[in-house]
């Protein structure tokens, strides 16, 4: 899995990551709008391994996350960024999303 992941310098650390084929795409539903917004997402490519290691290292060290896609999803989850629990994690046009707030 490919996956695309960014991390935002700020007050806080910020991740972007996001299902490459996500990338761009502008998904409404209802009140729910998710904008997978270039600027914001656009990161480095890189496989689950890579990704799941950036992202334990920032999970640990209190960045905030914006996760967008199932394969991501299922990164976010594995970390412990995102609780497996159905109520953790919407869908907008059936592609799940979450925010890790830390």
């Amino acid at each position: 899995m490919t996956v695309i992941l960014k991390i935002h310098e700020a007050y806080r650390k910020i991740v972007s990551v996001c299902d490459k084929d996500l990338l761009g795409k502008k998904l409404i539903e209802g009140n729910r709008q998710i904008d997978v917004d270039k600027i914001f997402y656009s990161g480095e490519e890189m496989d689950d391994k890579k990704a799941l290691q950036i992202m334990k290292a920032e999970y640990y060290d209190d960045s905030t996350f914006s996760i967008v896609g199932k394969d991501s999803i299922a990164l976010g989850i594995k970390v412990g960024i995102v609780s497996d629990k159905k109520e953790a994690v919407f869908k907008v046009q059936g592609v799940p999303y979450a925010l890790g707030l830390i």
